[in-house]
């Protein structure tokens, strides 16, 4: 049964890294990764990259970046990612940053508090391919009509042993979810 259930959530992490659900919504929701001194990482610059075609295709009216910052970081996700997308082009009237979470789950709960308080429900998130369905799952939880549009560039989906392991990865944080409705371990796991 154990093993049933493991395969069954690898399949879904599978399938629904392969599927974009491109459609008009309230927000282009792009999740954190690491940062350095305000410069995004690769795998952020290239979720960057998608969330600023998404909003110039007009599929939604602005964009929403997240994710917090650790001890002594001078800048946090969102705002690194905000610059990012402001200093290519797109108006700094569309973008807001939410500066919250050092994971998935406390973004976007803090997301999802964010879009109630200024009237907005819909929400495109923008990740890697592997980590769609458990973003998703978790952001339908936190009260957001959520749907995902993976990245399909950078540095996580680039050869098939990278891809094999996100996987694995992400079939074990999202089991983990499952059960607890609560985040992995990030400063342990690297998972989120």
């Amino acid at each position: 049964m154990i093993v049933a259930v493991v395969g069954v959530t690898a399949l879904r992490v599978w399938q629904v890294a392969r599927v974009d659900d491109q459609r008009p919504v309230d927000a282009v929701v792009v999740l954190g990764a690491a940062q350095y001194n305000g410069e995004p990482s690769a795998v952020l610059a290239a979720r960057l990259r998608h969330a600023a075609q998404l909003y110039a295709d007009g599929i939604a009216p602005r964009i929403v970046t997240v994710g917090g910052g650790r001890t002594g970081d001078r800048y946090t996700e969102a705002e690194a990612s905000r610059d990012w997308l402001i200093g290519r082009g797109v108006p700094a009237s569309a973008v807001e940053a939410v500066p919250e979470g050092v994971d998935t789950l406390g973004s976007l709960e803090a997301v999802a508090a964010d879009a109630r308080e200024q009237g907005w429900s819909s929400a495109l998130l923008v990740s890697d391919p592997w980590h769609s369905l458990r973003a998703r799952t978790m952001a339908r939880d936190a009260g957001l009509e959520a749907w995902t549009s993976p990245t399909r560039s950078g540095p996580i989906v680039q050869t098939r042993e990278t891809q094999a392991r996100y996987i694995y990865r992400e079939t074990g944080a999202m089991l983990f979810y499952e059960l607890t409705h609560a985040s992995v371990d990030t400063a342990s796991s690297g998972l989120g």
